[in-house]
């Protein structure tokens, strides 16, 4: 049962598993990430091999969680759906429209620090949930 005090139906059974089974290869995915980012510095010592581990082990987990984001969005109802790739499409214009142009300021000097790809997946994560909060808000 749900708040209002009616079973829930197959599809909010379904829309939960989605999100729980995202959740979970999202947070496989950052420790994956965090191990091949931090493990050649504080666990390894800069073993290549260990390194070359780490990186497949970070692609294959990337992979199963790209594969979790497509089965959550085949599964959301149109509206949802069409909330998340406009958030999915404006992040990605927003990434290239800006990461660009970071990236030959870096190149040039023109920035005085380095354009590490943190302040850019910093920038993804603020637009894709910006853009998703308003899409929701705007077809409430």
């Amino acid at each position: 049962m749900n708040q209002t005090g009616q079973p829930e139906g197959g599809y909010n059974s379904r829309t939960r598993a989605n999100v729980i089974r995202l959740f979970y290869w999202n947070g496989a995915w950052v420790a994956a990430t965090a191990l091949m980012a931090f493990g050649p510095k504080f666990l390894w010592n800069k073993a290549s091999v260990f390194t070359l581990l780490a990186v497949g082990l970070d692609l294959a987990v990337g992979a199963g969680m790209i594969v979790a984001n497509k089965k959550y969005i085949a599964e959301l109802d149109e509206l949802q759906r069409k909330v998340q790739l406009d958030s999915m499409g404006i992040t990605l214009g927003v990434a290239l429209i800006a990461g660009v142009p970071f990236s030959v300021m870096d190149a040039y000097h023109v920035i005085p620090f380095h354009a590490d790809i943190a302040y850019l997946l910093i920038l993804m994560s603020l637009t894709f949930a910006v853009s998703s909060l308003f899409g929701t808000w705007r077809y409430r």
